[in-house]
């Protein structure tokens, strides 16, 4: 018999899109949703979605969205049985999991140990090698001392890669060729770790040339439990950071999978792991693969992986942190057709994907057969400076890949985003590349098919007239109030309602 505890309100710490997402989960499994809003995020769509919803603190996000205590505390005072972080801020932070753990909140996620463990990526490393994974030959170097720094580098060879031992999104990362910019590619790599993550520790790892970046999507229960779903490729990067992937690998074979899938198997087994997770790997041309990362979260891409398989991801993190067994076995698994995910960033692909921020003037989502949109966004949010500027992923399942591709190119052609730069148009030309069509792509796809960013996108004209509608609609909407707040008494209450056709929602200071 499970020790099993129904979960009645979760908590999202998170914002945006990730937050809807679990919000909806929420919703079809009869549990009430907890929001937080940043000072940025008032009338935010996830602020607007949840079913209670509190101020969290000032819009940059070390006084929001990674204020431990105040989530804590909102958290406690809400009455809520877990915690879900989504992705990114506090996802895959030890420190955070530990006190939702000693506070008796359910941390959906693994155990802090297992994300302290995992999270560090020299000790993840030795981990895939006690657990016979593949391994990028690399070395660990006294990070104080650089004196023998060129002769470490030497017995690995050029080129070498410089890794942050903490974090990732591609801070603390050096791609070295030459051997008299190692001292200060390291050094670098040091600084940068140390400022984003407060760890500036790195390795080195040989790097590879022109590798696929392809990762498994695994789940565990506390009882031993650990399948995985499958793929997802991850080559179409842009620093480090994915844009487009899809699920299967072009290249996949049967063969390779089932070795893939064991090897992520088998690590998440020997760090006692529970719930969803990824596990990344490299792959080379002769399709030889080695062990990059884990991660202890739930994916951006997620949805991917929902299409081709029909399990609801969010929803079985929610039955495995309630004491469940997982609900499938290995030999559930049996994908269908194929499917593609296009990240929509508020950012200018032809200005080398710099950040566009901003207010949304027209948005309208692709709809038909075969596409999910799963936004964060309406006509007239904000895209502010502070966070990640993602305004969506856009998701579409066909049969077979030829036919997910050319839905994806109809479905891009329909999205409409205006105000701001988006990435809708290099994704119509990335679904156009005879490169990707043909599936031979790596991770330097971008930088060797556009070095100068020159994305041709045949919906140009369209977005220029919505451009000049989306301008009018703004000056419009400036002289009339789009939400009518009712403040009560300040010293009193301190709260703020906003009225909706159902009714009206506390927003909570």
């Amino acid at each position: 018999m499970t020790n099993t505890k129904k979960i009645k309100k979760i908590l999202i710490a998170n914002r945006g899109e990730i937050a809807i997402r679990v919000i909806r989960g929420c919703a079809d499994a009869g549990i009430v949703s907890v929001g937080i809003f940043s000072e940025c995020d008032r009338i935010a769509l996830h602020a607007r979605m949840a079913d209670e919803v509190y101020y969290v603190g000032d819009s940059p996000s070390k006084e929001s969205y990674l204020n431990q205590d105040k989530i804590i505390e909102i958290a406690k005072r809400a009455n809520a049985d877990a915690i879900h972080p989504g992705y990114g801020f506090l996802a895959e932070n030890a420190t955070f999991a530990k006190r939702c753990e000693d506070e008796g909140i359910t941390f959906i996620g693994p155990k802090s140990e297992t994300i302290a463990l995992l999270g560090d990526k020299l000790q993840a490393r030795n981990l895939a090698i006690e657990a016979n994974l593949p391994v990028v030959p690399g070395a660990e170097f006294d990070n104080d001392n650089l004196d023998k720094v060129s002769e470490i580098a030497e017995k690995i060879g050029y080129p070498i890669l410089v890794k942050a031992a903490a974090g990732g999104g591609g801070k603390g990362m050096r791609v070295v060729n030459d051997p008299k910019d190692l001292n200060e590619s390291v050094e670098s790599a040091i600084r940068e770790a140390g400022a984003a993550f407060g760890d500036g520790r790195v390795f080195m790892e040989k790097y590879l040339v022109r590798p696929r970046h392809i990762e498994i999507q695994i789940f565990a229960d506390r009882y031993g439990n650990a399948i995985h779903l499958g793929e997802r490729e991850c080559s179409v990067q842009r620093r480090h950071q994915k844009v487009i992937e899809e699920s299967p690998s072009p290249v996949m074979t049967p063969e390779l999978r089932e070795k893939m899938g064991m090897a992520a198997v088998n690590i998440v087994k020997a760090s006692d792991y529970i719930g969803a997770g990824t596990v990344e790997f490299l792959v080379d041309r002769d399709l030889n693969f080695y062990f990059l990362e884990v991660n202890t979260r739930l994916q951006v891409e997620h949805p991917v992986t929902e299409m081709v398989t029909g399990v609801d991801l969010v929803r079985e993190q929610f039955r495995v942190a309630e004491g469940h067994k997982l609900s499938l076995t290995q030999e559930d698994y049996s994908p269908r057709g194929h499917a593609i995910e296009c990240r929509i960033y508020a950012e200018d692909a032809h200005n080398n994907f710099m950040p566009s921020t901003g207010t949304i003037g027209e948005y309208r989502e692709p709809r038909g057969p075969g596409v999910r949109v799963d936004s964060g966004v309406v006509a007239g949010s904000i895209i502010p400076i502070y966070y990640d500027p993602i305004i969506s992923k856009m998701v579409v399942w066909g049969a077979t890949r030829t036919e997910a591709i050319e839905r994806t190119i109809r479905a891009l052609r329909e999205y409409r985003i205006s105000g701001l730069h988006t990435t809708i148009g290099f994704a119509y030309a990335v679904m156009n590349n005879k490169k990707f069509r043909d599936g031979d792509y790596s991770t330097d796809f971008i930088d060797r098919e556009y070095p100068e960013r020159d994305f041709e996108y045949a919906g140009v004209d369209q977005e220029k007239k919505a451009a000049i509608a989306a301008t009018v609609f703004e000056y419009i909407n400036r002289q009339k109030v789009s939400m009518t707040f009712k403040k009560g008494p300040e010293k009193k209450s301190g709260w703020v309602t906003y009225h909706r056709s159902e009714g009206v929602k506390k927003l909570h200071r």
